[in-house]
């Protein structure tokens, strides 16, 4: 049951991140969708006195693989219970010599090669071709820029995002291919369509992509264990990153996230 329940903010969790830890009077919650179960119960409770929800994209015990995530569902839920920004971490692959594993990415772009999500809400009925020439909230971008730089984290202010179908990573091929000739600075599994059914609720969203290794164009063997290792640390990174970032959103949006709709309905 959602009634009574109430999030301005919330946080997907990506690989790594399944719990925040941070939220005060914390209820776990299940909201009742049309597109079936969320990826798990949503977690709400206080932080610096904003009302927060915290949301594992994989499930808590990483049960959900990337193709199978059920973003509208997620989404839907999060804007049933009052959810007008999200931030999303999630883990990524560099693309970059000059991007390395540990390191911050705020994206400012994507490119989708996905092959067979559910992208949109519009299914029928109503015709929406909403605008994702920029996709992620410039006013939550620039706040996390400023977060990490005065954390002294490791962060790119730009870069683009090619999120792959999965659950395979690429081949040697398709990441040179990716990485010359789509110019693409990182490559995940799980932006596309999160972000994509957040702009059609009109909720602003924020990726924070945390490298884990290089893609497979570098010459750059990385073992589990090493992966691993950067993962604790992206994760404990984005914690902090987090505690900073949330105080500092106001209450009030002066985006254009909030207003997604307006020219987007035929």
């Amino acid at each position: 049951m959602s009634e009574g329940v109430h999030a301005s903010i919330a946080i997907i969790g990506g690989t790594g991140i399944y719990d925040v830890g941070m939220l005060e009077d914390a209820r776990e919650v299940k909201v009742y969708t049309p597109y079936g179960d969320t990826s798990d119960m949503i977690t709400v409770g206080k932080y610096a006195g904003k009302s927060i929800a915290f949301l594992p994209r994989h499930g808590k015990e990483h049960r959900i693989p990337p193709h199978r995530i059920p973003a509208r569902a997620n989404i839907w839920a999060l804007k049933q219970i009052g959810v007008r920004r999200i931030i999303a971490p999630a883990a990524v692959g560099s693309m970059r010599d000059g991007i390395g594993p540990g390191d911050i990415v705020i994206p400012d772009q994507f490119i989708d090669f996905t092959k067979r999500r559910e992208y949109t809400f519009y299914d029928g009925g109503e015709v929406c071709h909403v605008s994702l020439a920029d996709p992620f909230c410039p006013e939550l971008r620039r706040i996390a820029v400023e977060q990490c730089k005065a954390l002294n984290l490791g962060v790119h202010e730009r870069g683009t995002y090619i999120c792959i179908e999965g659950p395979r990573y690429s081949t040697r091929a398709e990441s040179l291919f990716f990485r010359d000739m789509m110019k693409a600075d990182v490559i995940g599994m799980t932006l596309v369509p999160e972000c994509v059914l957040a702009r059609e609720m009109e909720i602003c969203y924020l990726s924070i992509a945390t490298v884990t290794d290089y893609d497979v164009w570098a010459e750059k063997p990385v073992s589990t264990q090493e992966v691993i290792d950067t993962l604790r640390k992206n994760s404990a990174n984005v914690k902090r990153l987090l505690r900073e970032v949330i105080p500092r959103i106001p209450d009030e949006r002066k985006c254009a996230c909030k207003d997604a709709l307006k020219d987007a309905m035929i």
